[in-house]
């Protein structure tokens, strides 16, 4: 078995309005940062297991993203993945 370390990013589509990123983006242009143009608001879950492979670690993530960190109505996601060792057994 290898483990694994995954970064899922989880973001809203580019058609839905993110009123957190707005509100970010006008604190950024009171700061004076005026050239700032878009903030898009996301989420980042990190996660780790164990799989056989890396195929098979890849397609139990994206399961579990799109059944349970993504809203796939309003959100994508994106998944970053490593292998950290290879475990006995």
């Amino acid at each position: 078995m290898a483990q694994f370390q995954a970064q899922v990013f989880v973001t809203l589509r580019p058609s839905v309005l993110d009123p957190a990123g707005v509100a970010v983006q006008a604190g950024i242009h009171h700061l004076g940062y005026t050239n700032v143009q878009a903030v898009r608001i996301g989420k980042l879950v990190e996660v780790t297991l164990e799989a056989s492979d890396r195929a098979t670690a890849e397609a139990q993530l994206t399961h579990i993203a799109d059944q349970l960190l993504a809203n796939p109505v309003i959100e994508t996601f994106r998944i970053e993945l490593q292998e950290l060792a290879t475990t006995a057994g």
